[in-house]
Parts: structure tokens; C-alpha cells; sequence
């Protein structure tokens, strides 16, 4: 499958001696990477990597690990700053200053801490002794040049941004991939000043979400047609693919080194995200980290006056993340293991026809149902559940087999069991992936609340003591309620804080975050969401994080170190078979 032969067979002896053992006498051609003194962490993508709305940063200081990035900034792209001329950026703005994290307007947090110093701390140890290890290589450098909401197409060589046909309010300079270009020659300028080698060890892509269409296929630029799902994730992946290639046979005619540079992508949520896991599948080079469902969104950021969206990552969450990145990137690279991510291999239905069993790829088994870190995804209906800890099953005229419930049964083998038993002559697939957090009552009273840094607030009220039920999705820091009605009278509004009193259960919320600014109702069901699909079914990665929850806003975790367990990732419409087979 992976063919990694640049990194096996020299990289654990590469790791092992690069702080210690000069590599001056090998051809700059034939070195190993993973053997230089400062190593590129080059990232693309749109606003989950630029750390949009990542607010307040949690890694506001050197934190003593010898890891760098450019005094312009992790971020060196800048709209109306030498954005289609990056050549001609000020040559000071690019000497290496250690590795913090850095606020620019809505911008904060990115991956690069938890990436660059989980990686440096991996490699070296968890030695305490910080002034020792920032002497040690090596010492990676993060760099980013791309922008939020971009086009696949647009951070490309092709650079759509400049196109006459994207709208003017998206025209903003472009030279997304000519600054990623330039910034490689810069750092190599440097990094020779300083009488070190330099070379891009691994390529970091987080872009997806602005080529998913409204009806669930591909856009593959502002000006065409969506493409129908298939057809358009097909395009994505083959996209992904070339411009891996080309980037990476660009960077390294800089860098002079020799080999791929391999590709590490996250989980898009959309239909971009299988076209991603497509691409991995087709090319030995992209790997596919896993999913962002399970990190905290920036819902809980709150800047300027106001709250992030839950499309976005909160500082903690992207810090997390960027650990989640290097775990990968360090067992691809020093042990040549063949990454997969939590992923099914098959389904099949049992003989009795009453349950569904999937098989899964696991990275480090068993299986587990956590519905204790995330909330148990559920959503109930008269003889069961319509998803379940983010399980669906539907037929072949898209209807719903009710789950009664879903069990772990081996290792690495998941049991769906079912309401009533299939039908002998339909087919059935299965999903992953709901935003429902299960039904929390019947509004029995509405009243407003005292100001919230002068923002009116109101409080919903249900009968019933519901705390113990709603601990995870507060230990989130934030969570929706719905009234799961439709058009105009569909109302969501995130809920931070919980009460309760005499048997009732209170839900406070600030006026100006619902949705449309419709108002609830007496009487109303309410539906807890989280802002996204997710779902509940994880691995049991050993792994430690070296970061903990900083952001006190980040409910009740905070001063816990972050999981490294491997989340399913998310999947659409997967066959199911009507029997188990060996393949």
C-alpha cells in the first residue's frame, strides 16, 4: 500500500542520532530528511488551519522547546501585505524566533505548537530540561500561506483568486501557493546563514469545506455547477493527488532534497472529506490523519464581544489537533507504519436478520463506545432510535431502520442491533455521523434573565433534574438545543450554562445567538445538538498528549492533558451485505 521507502529504512537512525552526529559529509541529494537541523512543517488550507476564531491563544510564549517559526508569523500570507508578490516581502521579517502562537484580528491558535512541539518531544523525549532540548535538532519550522474559505483550486498553482470571475469580495490577492514557495527559499536562505540544512519534512492540508456544495456534491470553482457527490469527490481526489505533486516536486526543487514529501489531511466535514480518504487510498504519499469532530469548536471562543461559529476550532482545539497530527506524523516517518485511520472494512447482516455487524480497521484496539468524553449521539423515535452513538441504517428508498442499540463485540467488530429484522428483499447501507445529542424534555416555561455583558439573555425551563444527562456536553464548554421544527418557526440557540432548582432544569442562553433570532415556544420538544456530526465510536490509543485544556472557557476539562485516541471517521451510504464474506 504505502510505499515509504524515503523514511524506512534510514529514519529511525536518522531520529535517533540528528542531535548529536554532524551530516555535513553526506551529498545534500542523498541525506535523509528527517537528518536536518531545522525541518519544514509546511501547512495549506482555509480557516480551520489560519486558526480562525481560535481565541484566546493558549500558547502565547516560547514554550522552551526549540521550535521556530518566522518572525512575519506563522501565518505568511497577508491580504494587502505583498500578497501576490511574496518575493518582495522584507527579508528581516523572515530570521526564525521560537514558536508561539500569535493573534492577528479573528485570527489565533493554530496547529503548529501542538504539531511541531509533540513531534520535537517525541523525537527527543519528555525531558523537563526545556533549555537542554531547545539546543537539540531538530528544530522544526511551521509555516502557512493560505486563507479561509478558499477553493481547492484557488491556494493552487492555478491560483483562481486572481480569476476575473470570482466575486469581487473574494478577490483577495491570491498568491496563496507562490507565498508557500517563497517562504521554502526563505527559510533555506536562513537556515544556511545560520550554517544549518533545511528541508520540508511533511505537507499539512486542511481545506475541503468551501468546495462542498448545497446539495451535498463538489463545486469545483465559484463559477460552475456543483458536480453530483460521486462525480465530484472523484474530481476532489484526483485534484488532492496532483497538487500534492506538485507541490511537493516545487518545494523540493528548493530544498534540494530528495524524495516525496508526503501529505498529512485531515477529515473535511462534507462531502470533501471521503474524496480525501479517496486520495490517501490512491496515493501513497497523503495520509489521512482521521476526523476533527471530537475536539472543542470555537463556540466556546469568545473575542470581540461576541462568540466564535462551531464550524471552527477553539485555541485548545486546534492545539490538540496539531498533537493528533504529529502522533501520525511521527509513526509514519520514524517507523514506517502504514497509517490508516479508524475505518470500517465491511458490513454484513447477521443470519437472524436483527443486527448489523461492521468491521473495522483500528489503529490501536479495541473498539470502544465512549459516550462519557462525548455525548452519546442519539436520536429516539417510537420503537427505537433513528441514530445511535452516530450509527444510521437506511434502505434503498432512503428509509430508516430504528436501532435498538449498538454493541462492541470484539476488538475490532461492532454489533447494530435492530427494532425489527431487514427485509429479504431490499439493501441496506450504513452511515456515521449525526449532530443529535438526544431529546432533553417540553419547554414548560420561558423567562428573560439578567444581562450578560449588557446582552439581553432568556431561560428555558423543563421539568425534571437533567444535569447528569447533559455532563458531557457541558464538559464541551457549549452545546445546542433545537426545536427541530422547520422554516420559520425552527429555532437553535447555544446553551453555556445548565441550573437547577425544586425538580427544574434551567438552559441559559444570550438572545443575540439565535438562529434567525426566531424565538422558542411553551410546549416546544427540545433536542440537544453539537454543532456538527459526530459520533462516539473510538480506539484505545496509549498515547500522551504534552498539552493540556488551557482555556478555562473549554467547560470543566480544563488542566486535563488532551486524548490521543483515533475517532471513526465520518462515512456515508457504506453497503451492506446480506451475508458475511471473506473478502
Amino acid at each position: 500500500m504505502k510505499n515509504l521507502s524515503l523514511f524506512v529504512a534510514v529514519a529511525t537512525v536518522a531520529l535517533l542520532v540528528t542531535h548529536c552526529r554532524s551530516a555535513e559529509q553526506i551529498p545534500r541529494s542523498d541525506r535523509p530528511v528527517l537528518k536536518d537541523q531545522i525541518i519544514g512543517l509546511w501547512m495549506m488550507g482555509q480557516s480551520l488551519c489560519d486558526g480562525t476564531e481560535s481565541l484566546p491563544i493558549v500558547t502565547p510564549t516560547d514554550t522552551g522547546r526549540g521550535n521556530y517559526r518566522f518572525k512575519r508569523g506563522i501565518r505568511t500570507w497577508v491580504y494587502g501585505d505583498h500578497a501576490a508578490s511574496p518575493q518582495e516581502r522584507p527579508d528581516e521579517q523572515f530570521s526564525f524566533v521560537p514558536l508561539t502562537a500569535t493573534k492577528y484580528g479573528g485570527l489565533g491558535e493554530t496547529i503548529a505548537n501542538g504539531l511541531a512541539d509533540h513531534l520535537k518531544t517525541g523525537l527527543l523525549g519528555t525531558s523537563h530540561d526545556h533549555v537542554e532540548l531547545a539546543k537539540k535538532t531538530p528544530h522544526f519550522l511551521a509555516a502557512y500561506a493560505g486563507q479561509g474559505g478558499r477553493f481547492i483550486d484557488e491556494l493552487s498553482k492555478v491560483d483562481q483568486s486572481t480569476d476575473p470571475r470570482t466575486p469581487n469580495s473574494r478577490q483577495h490577492g491570491g498568491g496563496y501557493y507562490r507565498t508557500s514557495l517563497d517562504d521554502a527559499r526563505r527559510a533555506r536562505v536562513q537556515a544556511e546563514a545560520m550554517g544549518k540544512d533545511f528541508s520540508i519534512a511533511a505537507l499539512i492540508w486542511m481545506q475541503g469545506e468551501a468546495n462542498g456544495g448545497p446539495s451535498g456534491g463538489i463545486v469545483p470553482a465559484r463559477w460552475k455547477k456543483e458536480l453530483n457527490r460521486p462525480v465530484g469527490q472523484q474530481w476532489y481526489r484526483d485534484r488532492l493527488i496532483d497538487y500534492r505533486r506538485k507541490w511537493s516536486n516545487d518545494l523540493r526543487t528548493i530544498t534540494g532534497q530528495a524524495g516525496e514529501i508526503p501529505m498529512f489531511t485531515y477529515q473535511t466535514l462534507g462531502p470533501a472529506g471521503e474524496a480525501q480518504l479517496m486520495a490517501a487510498d490512491r496515493d501513497p504519499n497523503i495520509t489521512m490523519v482521521g476526523p476533527h469532530y471530537m475536539v472543542p469548536s470555537a463556540v466556546n471562543s469568545r473575542y470581540a464581544g461576541r462568540y466564535g461559529d462551531p464550524i471552527h476550532m477553539s485555541a485548545d482545539g486546534e492545539r490538540w489537533y496539531g498533537e493528533q497530527v504529529a502522533k501520525v506524523v511521527q509513526r509514519v516517518l520514524r517507523t514506517g507504519e502504514i497509517w490508516q485511520p479508524l475505518r470500517p472494512r465491511k458490513a454484513w447482516i447477521a443470519p437472524d436478520r436483527t443486527s448489523v455487524l461492521v468491521d473495522f480497521r483500528v489503529p490501536r484496539p479495541p473498539l470502544v463506545l465512549d459516550d462519557t468524553f462525548i455525548p452519546r449521539e442519539e436520536y429516539s423515535i417510537s420503537d427505537g432510535f433513528h441514530s445511535l452513538y452516530g450509527f444510521q441504517i437506511r434502505d434503498d428508498a432512503r428509509a430508516v431502520s430504528a436501532i435498538k442499540a449498538v454493541e462492541v463485540e470484539s476488538p475490532t467488530l461492532i454489533r447494530i442491533r435492530l427494532a425489527i429484522p431487514l427485509k429479504a428483499n431490499a439493501s441496506y447501507a450504513l452511515s456515521y455521523g449525526q449532530p443529535y445529542a438526544g431529546q432533553l424534555g417540553i419547554i414548560t416555561n420561558i423567562r428573560k434573565s439578567p444581562a450578560l455583558a449588557d446582552q439581553p439573555t432568556t431561560e428555558l425551563l423543563i421539568d425534571g433534574n437533567i444535569g447528569n444527562r447533559l455532563k458531557p456536553l457541558l464538559a464541551e464548554g457549549a452545546f445546542y438545543v433545537t426545536n427541530m421544527l422547520s422554516g420559520d418557526t425552527y429555532a437553535r440557540a447555544p446553551i453555556r450554562d445548565v441550573s437547577e432548582a425544586n425538580g427544574i432544569t434551567v438552559l441559559h442562553f444570550e438572545n443575540r445567538e439565535r438562529r434567525n433570532n426566531t424565538d422558542f415556544a411553551v410546549g416546544q420538544s427540545l433536542t440537544a445538538l453539537r454543532g456538527y456530526s459526530y459520533g462516539n465510536l473510538r480506539d484505545s490509543d496509549p498515547e500522551k498528549a504534552i498539552y493540556r485544556f488551557a482555556d478555562s472557557a473549554y467547560g470543566t476539562r480544563s488542566g486535563q492533558p488532551y486524548p490521543l485516541w483515533n475517532w471513526c471517521i465520518l462515512f456515508d451510504q457504506l453497503p451492506i451485505s446480506p451475508r458475511r464474506t471473506s473478502q
